[in-house]
């Protein structure tokens, strides 16, 4: 498979991601058609305040952005808050997750409503997928190590968190990000999806080459399968914080507001 590189514009923002055209073979229809709506997912150890910096970029490019906050208590608690969110658009919509926010919106992007969808340095399972036993099979990333569990809730460790999770980001801003980290259910990673919507619909990701959360081999090989569009950003796991705009990029691209 040929596989053609380019250099990806970041904008306002100095710098430049590796573009990949992943997935000849995957039809896609082209509609010529813009859309507004936007709806962003967060991740574990976060809440919706992760996307902020995103969200003020599609804005100001005349998008309808809207954040999903969810429990981070199950995976199909995270795809109901997900569908609420959908059902308040009105009209074609991207839905795009960061981490592991990419199984829900693999389930929940089977919604008529979405379009397309964009995963940012996220889990891309198929239906019924087994990720942990998926991840396995790559070197396990050091992030990990440091998850710290307790009453049934877990936390990363300072360290983990700020060389690991946030690596590349200020650390004063990175230590802020640490106290507000939302802790996860020890039900969280257990659930599996039980339908792929990138398998129907385009899909674009962005992988993170600095990645110590999820594997940048891990990452690429779920987007390559996906036949998504693919940037690679030179960012740890938290590229959308730190490299919003190359992120922002992505999903106008993926929205059809970028020539």
């Amino acid at each position: 498979m040929m596989i053609n590189r380019r250099t990806f514009s970041t904008g306002l923002v100095a710098g430049a991601a590796t573009s990949i055209l992943a997935g000849a073979g995957k039809t896609r229809a082209q509609t010529g058609v813009k859309i507004r709506n936007v709806v962003l997912v967060h991740g574990a150890y976060a809440d919706g305040s992760c996307w902020s910096d995103v969200v003020g970029r599609l804005q100001q490019a005349g998008l309808k952005a809207t954040v999903v906050q969810h429990p981070l208590t199950t995976l199909q608690a995270g795809i109901d808050a997900t569908h609420r969110a959908i059902a308040l658009q009105d009209g074609p919509t991207i839905l795009v997750g960061h981490s592991f926010a990419g199984m829900i919106i693999t389930e929940a992007g089977m919604d008529p409503k979405v379009s397309s969808l964009v995963y940012v340095a996220a889990r891309a399972p198929d239906a019924g997928e087994d990720y942990t036993a998926l991840a396995k099979t790559f070197a396990a990333p050091p992030a990990s190590a440091g998850l710290v569990w307790s009453e049934g809730y877990g936390k990363l460790s300072e360290e983990a968190f700020l060389r690991g999770f946030a690596g590349g980001i200020p650390l004063e801003k990175a230590r802020i990000l640490y106290a507000v980290q939302g802790p996860i259910s020890d039900r969280l990673f257990s659930g599996k999806t039980t339908q792929a919507a990138w398998r129907s619909k385009p899909s674009w990701y962005a992988v993170s080459t600095e990645d110590r959360t999820i594997n940048p081999d891990l990452e690429r090989f779920m987007a390559k399968r996906m036949k998504a569009k693919i940037i690679e950003v030179k960012a740890s796991h938290l590229s959308l914080i730190s490299h919003p705009q190359e992120i922002t990029q992505l999903i106008l691209e993926a929205a059809g507001q970028l020539s």
